[in-house]
Formats: C-alpha cells, structure tokens, sequence
C-alpha cells in the first residue's frame, strides 16, 4: 500500500506540473530551471518509459534549441499565447467545451459537468486562474488534488476503488477530448515546446490509465 501512495505522489507531482504549463506563460525564472540538471533529469527518467519516450524527445529538443533561440521567454510567451489564447480559428484552446459536442464556447455542458465533479469533491476552481472548469489546467489541477486525497485512505479495497474513479474521470473529462487539442496544437505550434507537451499530456493519461485498471 505504502508503494501505492508514493507512487500517487508522483503521478501528481507530474499532473500538477502539466497543469502550470497550461495556465501561465513561463517566466525567465522558470526557463532557466528548466535548463538545470535536476528539471534535465526528472524529464529524462519520464523518457525511459517507451510510451512516453517520443513525445520527451520533442520535449528534450524544444528545450535545447530554446537555449539559442533569441530573446527565449518572450517568444516562448508569445507562442503560448497564440496557441491557448486567440480565437478557436487560429488557437488550439484548451477548453474541453471546444471539442465536445461541436458548439464551441456556447456549450457550456463540459463546464458544468466538471463543476458538479468538483463540487462533489468539495473542490473549487482556483480564482487566480480565472477560467471555466473545462479549462485542462484545471482537469489536470483537480486530477493531482484527486489523486492525493485517495492517499488517505487505509483500506486496500477503498484505495482500488479510488484509482479506479481515477481512471473513469480521465477517460470520461479529459481523454475524450485532448487527443482533438493536441493534434491542433500539432497544426498551429511552429516552434514546437507546447504542442510537444500537449502530446506528452495525451501520452501519460493514456498509461496512466493502462496502470489505474492493473493492465
């Protein structure tokens, strides 16, 4: 059980961090952490699993050529927002609303559904973020804060039960329709970092859920 919970804590760590690249633009300070060994390393040791392996190369490489590219964090900035916070014609926005149900930001279906979840979980948006629901840095955000609440359990059968639920809320409110975004973001991102971490995103939820149903 013990390996059970410091794994969830990993599996958060990573979902978490996922979630901070789809909710802010990187600053200065964050590239260069990026750039340090133990950032270096962490992404690394992701790349060793095979199914993650190809989108942490692209990962790898948008990362090494930001080193040369000139004035990195404003371009990097400028890519995030084009990509995440333009018009649905020209962005890949992060919204499940613009993937599901073919209504665009008028459905507001996804929105609501993620609020009931996690209203149910007593869980609220983040103001700060200033988004719907259906925004994936909030899915990923709410999916870490998932994950660790079912570390407080005691029973091995609660503890199933829990990863289990874990694996229906991924299918059921975020694979159902980032596999649509990343190809988008794959269209639109000329230089390459946020479309690679969109399918690096896709690629974890999709082992992710090969581990939570024990294949």
């Amino acid at each position: 059980m013990q390996e059970i919970k410091a794994f969830n804590e990993k599996r958060a760590e990573i979902y978490w961090w996922l979630s901070s690249l789809y909710a802010n633009e990187l600053t200065e300070q964050h590239l260069e952490q990026y750039q340090s060994q133990q950032i270096r390393t962490f992404i690394a040791g992701l790349g060793e699993n095979a199914q993650l392996k190809p989108a942490i190369d692209r990962v790898t490489d948008a990362l090494n050529r930001l080193l040369d590219r000139e004035d990195a964090q404003l371009e990097l900035a400028a890519d995030f927002c084009d990509l995440f916070l333009k018009s649905d014609r020209d962005s890949a926005l992060p919204y499940a609303s613009m993937y599901i149900g073919g209504s665009g930001l008028l459905n507001d279906t996804p929105a609501q559904e993620m609020e009931a979840v996690m209203l149910e979980h007593g869980v609220s948006v983040d103001e700060q973020l200033n988004e719907p629901a259906d925004h994936l840095a909030i899915e990923l955000d709410f999916l870490g804060n998932l994950i660790i609440r079912s570390n407080e359990l005691e029973q091995q059968r609660h503890i199933e039960e829990a990863l289990l639920e874990q694996e229906s809320f991924i299918r059921q409110h975020i694979l159902s329709w980032t596999p649509k975004f990343a190809a988008k973001c794959q269209a639109l991102d000329e230089f390459g970092f946020y479309s690679a971490i969109a399918s690096l995103t896709v690629a974890f939820l999709e082992l992710d859920c090969t581990y939570l149903v024990g294949e």
